[in-house]
């Protein structure tokens, strides 16, 4: 795996870390989380931006906003009571699959 490939993972996992520090900022009314969201967007974006120096753009925010939606959804199942219907599950599978997908059409 490139180290472009390593960046956009990372900027996945920052996606992540951001909506969920999103969350606990109450709308930005809280000043700790609303800091800790501010750092994991730009840790986020430069990550993926590093990342779109060799890998398409297509490619890289397609596979960067599906990791992020997707653990996001599987974080809101896990830590905040979201529904875990069979739907949404599925959805999940559909993203990750997409995501896969992606890295596999891409020629390093």
């Amino acid at each position: 795996m490139s180290i472009a490939w390593i960046f956009l993972l990372l900027a996945g996992f920052f996606e992540i870390c951001f909506t969920i520090s999103l969350k606990f900022s109450q709308g930005f009314s809280k000043l700790v989380p609303s800091i800790i969201t501010v750092v994991f967007i730009v840790l986020s974006f430069f990550a993926v931006s590093q990342a779109m120096k060799s890998i398409p753009i297509g490619t890289a925010y397609a596979v960067w906003a599906g990791i992020g939606a997707a653990g996001t959804v599987v974080c809101g199942i896990l830590f905040f009571g979201d529904s875990y219907h069979i739907i949404r599950l599925i959805s999940i599978f559909l993203i990750i699959i997409g995501i896969i997908g992606l890295k596999l059409a891409h020629v390093d």
